[in-house]
């Protein structure tokens, strides 16, 4: 049995880890950010270039047709570049959630226009899946309109649908231009990644007519195998840049990097590290290949990634020294995307409550 990428695969992460090389250097990010922008157009078009937003999107919609797993390898590569994309919305889990819940008019409309990057797709799940906040939450009358309001959604800023979970775990199709809907910015610590909030007052939606809670539970587990990916490079980014400073830091006429306790600490952060890029690549692969198993996989990748991201953000600054903390070194960026996953979609606590849910170890 092979445990390893094809070589498709790994000429995907290869081409894209080129072109955000490019596309997608500190500087731009610093200006991202700054800017309070809500993606950046230029690297956007690189992705759409690479085929980034046509992974999941089905053959016969426009679309490349591959699995979660491939989304997982582009994410790793998003998160090492700290990409400011809207890309877990848009690319992942909008794509899915047609694919799985649409009807044949609706998979019509957007997927092909997901695949070729011409539409930018917010989803709004945080409350189906991660518990409500602030008394957040949509609910679906009769007459097919929402009313509510639903916190931390994704790719909201430049979105041109919205997927909404409502309160029964329904989902429904919102355009960005209905009557009743207003937005706003929700700020977070990631500048890379804003997020929106939105409110529906009578507002026309169409229903995804397959969608059901195992619908939401499917959302659910590629968000937190993507989010796992994201962090697993967004660490190996950080730990590059800590021993590449080691190397050139000099203290007391040496390297600072020959210092055995700098060693321990650039060993620890890879040690840690290291073993959840098998957990990130089995629960993205589980989600197609092993759909019952997919949730508890999905759970015990993001929980974990979580933690040892969040290790590995803070000691590589501390290898850093005061220069860690610089908007010049721009380390931060990195250190806020780790944070940002760690949360997004349920911290590592209520991930591993689900997970025991899930295997009957405590009370639903």
């Amino acid at each position: 049995m092979e445990f390893a990428l094809s070589a498709d695969q790994k000429l995907l992460q290869d081409s894209l880890r080129r072109a955000l090389e490019r596309a997608c250097p500190l500087d731009r990010v610093r200006r991202v950010a700054a800017d309070d922008l809500p993606l950046d157009r230029e690297v956007w078009r690189t992705l759409c270039e690479v085929g980034v937003p046509a992974l999941l999107v089905p053959e016969t919609f426009g679309g490349l047709g591959l699995s979660l797993l491939d989304a997982a390898l582009a994410a790793e590569e998003l998160g090492r570049h700290v990409a400011p994309t809207p890309f877990l919305g848009t690319a992942v889990l909008a794509p899915l959630a047609l694919r799985e819940a649409g009807s044949a008019a609706q998979q019509d409309e957007w997927l092909p226009r997901l695949a070729a990057g011409e539409c930018i797709a917010g989803v709004a799940i945080a409350e189906a899946v991660a518990g409500a906040r602030d008394g957040a939450g949509v609910t679906a009358s009769t007459n097919g309109t929402l009313d509510g309001s639903a916190l931390f959604v994704l790719d909201a800023g430049a979105a041109d649908v919205f997927i909404v979970a409502d309160r029964a775990g329904g989902l429904h199709l919102v355009r960005a231009d209905a009557q009743g809907l207003t937005r706003g910015a929700l700020r977070s610590i990631d500048a890379t990644r804003p997020l929106g909030e939105l409110h529906f007052a009578h507002v026309k939606a169409e229903p995804l007519p397959n969608a059901s809670p195992a619908t939401l539970a499917r959302l659910r587990s590629a968000g937190w195998a993507l989010l796992a990916a994201d962090t697993l490079g967004a660490g190996e980014a950080m730990i590059g840049q800590a021993v590449a400073y080691a190397k050139e830091r000099r203290q007391f006429g040496r390297v600072i990097a020959s210092f055995q306790a700098v060693k321990h600490l650039c060993a620890e952060m890879a040690a840690g590290l290291e073993p959840g890029r098998a957990l990130v690549w089995y629960a993205a692969h589980a989600f197609d290949a092993l759909p019952d198993e997919a949730a508890l996989l999905a759970a015990h990748a993001k929980s974990h990634l979580s933690e040892t991201g969040t290790f590995v953000a803070r000691t590589a600054t501390e290898v850093h020294g005061g220069m860690g903390i610089t908007d010049l070194l721009g380390l931060h960026y990195w250190f806020k995307r780790i944070g940002f996953n760690r949360q997004l979609l349920g911290g590592p606590e209520r991930v591993r409550h689900l997970a025991a849910e899930m295997q009957g170890l405590v009370a639903a």
